[in-house]
């Protein structure tokens, strides 16, 4: 998976749910999406948050994409979580780590931002699952083909997606370039009591979980969920 911003908890059921997890790190960045924003809740609405960066050459990858240091986006992402968390139940174990990594002024490629986001959630929800950047594996190819081969460098004999990548997974035959077996996530959020809301609102930012049900619970909460085994796609 590519590493993405202030990930929700189906990403992280997804790295609890495998022995290595590799971090996409040398693919294309994409603008608009999960790669540098995501969502809190404010006022019992979702609201973005999103990282700045300066715009580069087109088709730059992810670990090439610098954040953009001119505005003041780590203030206000950290001023902005403690107005929205800092009153939740909780809040004061997640906000804090928050200001950590986000006022970290080092961390300026969204890649490593984003990985040392994940790495230290990961920790605190005590995943202790490998976590390996595409990068440093120095394996070419095309998606699912790339992906076969980053498994089998893996020593893995099974591989887990997401339900959003079963397309394309279908259409390259994935299940016939390699003997490692395919199986798709079947997370499914649970509701939880969000502090101030009227209703629930589902996949938000693991910090929304964290504020309101701490870091033990949030620990449980990212591993419910079902996992659906596939021997092949056409068993879809």
């Amino acid at each position: 998976m590519q590493p993405t911003y202030l990930p929700w908890a189906g990403y992280f059921n997804l790295i609890a749910s495998v022995e290595v997890f590799v971090l996409l790190d040398d693919v294309q960045y994409e603008r608009g999406t999960w790669h540098n924003r995501n969502r809190i809740l404010m006022q019992g609405q979702p609201h973005w948050v999103t990282v700045p960066v300066v715009r580069g050459h087109l088709g730059d990858a992810i670990n090439q994409v610098q954040t953009d240091e001119k505005l003041p986006w780590r203030k206000k992402h950290i001023s902005l979580l403690r107005q929205v968390y800092g009153k939740h139940p909780f809040g004061g174990q997640v906000v804090p780590s928050c200001e950590r990594l986000i006022g970290n002024e080092a961390l300026r490629v969204l890649a490593r931002l984003n990985e040392t986001i994940i790495e230290a959630f990961c920790e605190k929800l005590a995943i202790k699952t490998r976590l390996v950047r595409s990068s440093d594996l120095g394996i070419g190819g095309q998606r699912s083909e790339r992906l076969a081969r980053m498994c089998e460098h893996l020593g893995c004999d099974e591989y887990l997606s997401t339900p959003g990548a079963a397309e394309y997974l279908a259409a390259d035959r994935f299940t016939e370039m390699t003997k490692v077996r395919l199986s798709i996530s079947g997370y499914q959020p649970d509701t939880y009591e969000q502090h101030g809301a009227d209703g629930f609102v589902s996949h938000l930012s693991i910090i929304d979980i964290v504020a309101n049900l701490g870091w033990d619970d949030a620990s449980a909460y990212v591993r419910r969920g079902s996992i659906k085994s596939r021997e092949s796609m056409g068993e879809a």
